[in-house]
Order: structure tokens, then sequence, then C-alpha cells
């Protein structure tokens, strides 16, 4: 398999952008991944809803709670999937939690991952110490277990760094995911310490919003994550949304870009 997740940070910073699959419905989570894809989105997490999502601040949990009213189901993600896959090769990385996937089935998940073409996943409430599980399925069937690296993990950076794979998801700041006004995290200090051990790229998310914010993390960083805003502009816009995702997507783009040029 392609390593996609590595052409996203390959020779520049990426713009990673997420949203709640079937929010407001599955054939606009569609469209808005292909447009955002074409707006220039290096990556794109997609969330699987799930009824308790803990890390994720007002804004996600209601698009998580719109999708699940909705009807959607992990089977409907996977089919979102399928028919982005029809047209585009962006990478792609579902957002979720250790329970879905384990009511599922390890093995039976990451194997329609690695079929339909998921490239990674990212599982916020599953501790470092206990990933081995999950892991070895998602190993066998090429899906890279992404990494997450708090403002807690103090002495454990350089371990969880290590061992990181795909790229590491640096967590900005304590508490839910949401936009913030200021992120006052000493991220430099915490990007020097995953630098020391590893070459493995780190974008920074939770709280940004604005271009100032995109261009200051990916200045310090690999890349900015996008999440809040993004379901918040889906949240007001609803099936309408896609043209103004990718006014935004394209605006934190090119504030990117500009860091990178620094």
């Amino acid at each position: 398999m392609t390593d996609r997740i590595a052409k996203a940070f390959e020779n520049k910073k990426a713009f990673i952008a997420f949203l709640t699959a079937g929010d407001p419905d599955a054939d606009s989570t569609v469209r808005f991944v292909l447009e955002m894809a074409k707006a220039g989105a290096d990556l794109i997490e997609i969330g699987i809803p799930f009824s308790d999502p803990t890390a994720e601040g007002v804004v996600i949990q209601e698009a998580n709670i719109r999708s699940l009213s909705g009807g959607m189901t992990t089977d409907g993600v996977f089919e979102i999937v399928r028919r982005v896959r029809e047209s585009c090769d962006v990478p792609l990385c579902f957002m979720t939690y250790a329970n879905p996937v384990f009511h599922y089935g390890y093995d039976r998940f990451f194997a329609r991952c690695e079929a339909l073409g998921v490239d990674g996943i990212i599982v916020p409430d599953m501790p470092f110490e206990e990933k081995a599980e999950m892991e070895a399925p998602a190993n066998a069937h090429h899906v890279q277990v992404i990494s997450m690296i708090s403002p807690t993990s103090e002495s454990r950076i350089r371990r969880i760094a290590r061992e990181a794979k795909g790229f590491i998801y640096v967590v900005s700041s304590m508490g839910v995911t949401g936009v913030r006004k200021e992120i006052s995290t000493d991220l430099k200090s915490i990007v020097g310490s995953i630098r020391e051990v590893t070459d493995t790229p780190c974008a920074i998310g939770f709280g940004i919003s604005t271009p100032e914010q995109a261009e200051a993390m990916a200045a310090l960083s690999d890349g900015a994550i996008v999440g809040s805003a993004i379901v918040r502009i889906i949240a007001e816009y609803g099936k309408d949304a896609a043209p103004h995702l990718a006014e935004y997507v394209r605006s934190r783009k090119a504030a990117v870009i500009k860091a990178q040029e620094l």
C-alpha cells in the first residue's frame, strides 16, 4: 500500500482537516471531503460518530448527535470512504474511540480499512500503554495507529514519539476539543523533545481556527489540524456548507504554506 500519510508531509507542512461522518448526512460528507481535498487539505480525518465522545467539546459532540440521529453507523462510514475513494486519493484517517472498533471486531474493522483505503486511525481514549491490542491487527492490515502527545505526557513524550507511526498528533491544550482564542502551552518544548528521538512528522491540533493560529502552529511543527472550526461551519450551513468549507480550507492552507516559507 502506498504510504499516503508520508506523502501528506513530503517536503511540505501539512494542513489537516477533520469532520464528522454523517453530519448532516452521508452524501454531504462525501461532497465535503472531496471539496476540502480539492481546496488543499493534505490529509482528512473522518470522525466515526460515537455516543460518548469524551475528548470532544460541545461543537463536535453535537455533530455526533446529529449524525447518530440521522442513522449513521460504522458500516455507513465505510461506505462514505468507498465513495470518496472512487475519485480521490487524499490520505484519510479515522478519528474514533476504542469502543466502536472493539465491538466491530479489530480484524474485521482493519481489514475493511485496508480494502477501502483508510490510512490511519486516531483513538483519543486509548492509553499509550494499552495500544498493542489494537495496533497488532492494524499493522497486519497496513493501517497506522497515530500517537497523540498532550501537555501532560511530560516524561513519556520521548517514549511515545520513538514508537510513533504516520504522524504524531500534538494536543495543543488541556481539555476537550474546541476553538480557543489563545494557545499558551509550551509547544516549542514538546516538539523539540519529539524531534530529539524521531523524524516522524508532528502536527498540532485542538483549538486552532484562525489563519494566524494555523500559521503559528505549522511554524512550530510539521502541520496544523483543524476540527471544531470546520464542524461549526457544517453546523451553520448544513448541506450547503461545501463552498464555505472550500474557502476556509484554502485560507488555512495558505497560512500553513506561509509558515513553510518563513
